[in-house]
């Protein structure tokens, strides 16, 4: 079986979230039903078989973040690596590169999403090549980037918070690719924002014909707001 290492972006700061209860760093640090948010996503994705862990941090809470996980976490594998400045959360991939064993797959995952389901469960990853995505059906997709798909479910196009009504299958936080992630990573150049954005490193996949996607029928969460993290709670 190939090795599949779950990457956890946990380097954005969540400026939505701060002094959200007290909270001064980073959002990943928040507490959610005694554990910070990162912890609680170990968990969750531990709960899921995965054994070997990358978490990308910042250079201002990458020493708070892995002294969160020591204490937590003491036998398993995991490393860190630090994107030096917020430029996307492609660019933040790209620091896993040499942490990564060929041949090898990575599950990438936003660390403030979290699901009600293994989105993994039942996918045959052992020949798998390309990008597997995932959507859900949510009532604003004007919020999200939103996959449009052809009547047998294939994966036409992604499109990021479109003003006008494309599809209502939101591309939630977790993405599986091999390594060519990486090549196609340097392919892209920064958006009007200024950054290196996920959203296009799909777009690559689809215009190579290697996406795979699947439709989620439990609940997600996206916990980037005060009231997000409220649901989570209840939830988890």
């Amino acid at each position: 079986m190939r090795k599949n290492y779950a990457v956890i972006a946990a380097g954005g700061l969540g400026t939505r979230l701060k002094d959200y209860k007290h909270n001064e760093s980073t959002k990943v640090l928040i507490d959610i039903g005694g554990l910070s948010m990162i912890s609680s996503q170990v968990m969750q994705l531990k709960s899921w078989g995965f054994r070997d862990f990358i978490v990308i941090t910042n250079p201002d809470f990458n020493d708070l973040i892995k002294n969160d996980l020591q204490k937590n976490f003491t036998d398993e594998n995991i490393s860190y690596v630090i994107q030096p400045s917020p430029k996307g959360i492609a660019d933040a991939l790209s620091y896993v590169e040499a942490e990564i064993d060929n041949n090898s797959l990575l599950t990438f995952i936003l660390g403030d999403n979290f699901f009600g389901e293994n989105p993994l469960e039942k996918i045959n990853l052992d020949n798998f090549s390309g990008a597997h995505l995932f959507v859900k059906e949510v009532e604003n997709p004007e919020e999200f980037g939103v996959m449009e798909i052809d009547k047998d479910g294939n994966a036409i196009d992604i499109y990021e918070k479109p003003k006008e009504y494309i599809s209502n299958l939101a591309v939630v936080g977790i993405y599986i690719y091999d390594t060519s992630c990486f090549e196609n990573i340097r392919k892209l150049t920064p958006s009007n924002r200024g950054e290196l954005e996920i959203t296009d490193l799909n777009k690559i996949y689809l215009d190579q014909k290697k996406v795979l996607s699947k439709v989620l029928s439990s609940w997600w969460i996206d916990a980037g707001t005060p009231e997000r993290i409220e649901e989570l709670k209840k939830l988890i």
